[in-house]
């Protein structure tokens, strides 16, 4: 039985109160739409996908399609005014083929997982409707149209629905020619119309995630991008990946700060991997970060050498634990040119080795740029800047397929954190290594304008 994945972008963005339709917006580095289809195009069941876009961006389906090399992606289809004429839209485009499964989803909820999709899967060869939906946490009251409460329906049976829904080709398409019938339909889901149309087909519920949320208003885009955070957190290795130790004898990678700390342990295990990496910093080659030229030489050094640099990596920087008022201007000058005019200037003359080789940018930030903290001013707010400096060029070079991150680790077992506080106990730091294994692996994922968030497992 064939798995054809049905993506529902027709909206318009009305209720985001945005011009743009809420699926063409980015976060996490890509378009919502985009954190979608990767999801579809890279599961092992799904066979064919199939977008239902707003009429007047189909252009922009198309060059996603193409830019992104979605091989699953098969057509394009236009929808209409309602949400139902979006999926009628698909059904009759599938019409006439044998039996197969439609699985339909919308794109504006870019956190399904594979194990949703799985269970609506293997869920369709019991059942030929199949719904998603996760337990209601809250009190639900009927009201009537004085405002009155007229009802509080038990919890235990209240669900809040989500997608995917999928059926068999053949009962949805039954489902709605029943429904067209009827001078009175109405529906906000397809669900709905087999339940109500087809009173005798079982329509099976799928347990669904709570992170599987849908971007409906301004403020979902905050929520959507810590939640991808989390996801990134969830999703880590403390060991080299596979792909990783696959990737990295053939790469070139280029680390600013690689004599101590986590710089030094990316150098050493890239090394041991078999990686071309090369080290600067200023007690090992004296290549200051907040230098252009000295770093330039140093890229077009590797690159001359190489044919190209595939990553590179800033791990340089300085820690003042001082009050503003009792620093010297040369201080204060130094701690912003390396803490984030040096990854401006990384940043700048990696840009046209990294281009060319579609390769990554890895900066990193440090947990005190959601807050500044005292005796840390500079250094806090250089951290919240690099940020702010990650997710403005993930967007400005990803249509050169430039991937740009950052780490965020917690407290860090480095010298630089034991210089500033002394020795601490070891169960309540990170161990460097970790760090620069989430780093590493980070290279060779499809992230990109994600802050990285590597905490110790409890």
């Amino acid at each position: 039985m064939r798995n054809i994945a049905i993506i529902l972008a027709g909206g318009t963005g009305q209720r985001l109160g945005d011009a743009v339709p809420k699926q063409f917006l980015k976060v996490a580095g890509k378009k919502v739409i985009e954190h979608t289809l990767d999801v579809f195009q890279n599961h092992p069941q799904i066979d064919e996908i199939a977008v239902v876009s707003n009429p007047n961006f189909v252009n922009e389906i198309e060059n996603i399609a193409i830019k992104n090399n979605y091989t699953k992606l098969k057509k394009i289809l236009q929808g209409g005014k309602e949400r139902y004429h979006s999926s009628l839209s698909a059904i009759n485009a599938y019409d006439g083929d044998k039996e197969i499964n439609l699985i339909f989803h919308d794109a504006v909820r870019p956190l399904v997982n594979d194990r949703i999709i799985s269970d609506c899967i293997a869920a369709l060869d019991k059942y030929k409707a199949v719904d998603v939906a996760i337990k209601t946490t809250d009190t639900i009251i009927k009201v009537n149209e004085d405002e009155y409460i007229t009802g509080i329906p038990a919890r235990d049976y209240l669900r809040n629905g989500q997608t995917p829904q999928a059926f068999k080709l053949s009962t949805i398409k039954q489902a709605y020619k029943l429904a067209l019938c009827d001078p009175g339909f109405k529906t906000t889901d397809d669900c709905g119309v087999v339940y109500k149309y087809m009173p005798n087909e079982l329509v099976y519920v799928v347990k669904g995630e709570q992170f599987n949320m849908k971007l409906t208003y301004k403020e979902d885009l905050f929520l959507l991008d810590k939640l991808f955070q989390l996801k990134s957190i969830a999703q880590q290795n403390e060991t080299i990946t596979p792909k990783a130790q696959q990737k990295l004898p053939v790469s070139v990678i280029v680390v600013f700060g690689g004599s101590y700390g986590i710089g030094l342990d990316v150098v050493n295990i890239c090394n041991g991997y078999g990686a071309h990496v090369y080290s600067f910093s200023r007690s090992e080659n004296g290549v200051d970060v907040s230098n252009n030229l000295l770093v330039a030489k140093a890229l077009k050094e590797v690159f001359e050498k190489e044919g190209r640099i595939d990553a590179v990596i800033n791990t340089a920087g300085v820690l003042d634990k001082e009050p503003l008022v009792n620093m010297s201007y040369n201080e204060i000058y130094k701690s912003i040119n390396v803490n984030y005019i040096g990854a401006v200037i990384v940043a700048k003359e990696s840009y046209s080795y990294l281009k060319e080789s579609k390769g990554v940018l890895l900066l990193f930030t440090s947990s005190s740029y959601t807050r500044g903290r005292s005796l840390y001013s500079l250094y806090s707010s250089s951290k919240a800047a690099i940020v702010n400096l990650v997710q403005a060029l993930s967007e400005e070079w990803y249509d050169y397929g430039i991937r740009i991150n950052c780490i965020n680790p917690e407290r860090t077992k480095t010298p630089m954190r034991t210089k500033n506080f002394g020795m601490e106990p070891e169960e309540s730091l990170l161990k460097s290594s970790v760090v620069a294994a989430v780093s590493i692996n980070s290279l060779f994922s499809s992230m990109t304008g994600e802050v990285i968030d590597v905490k110790i497992k409890r």
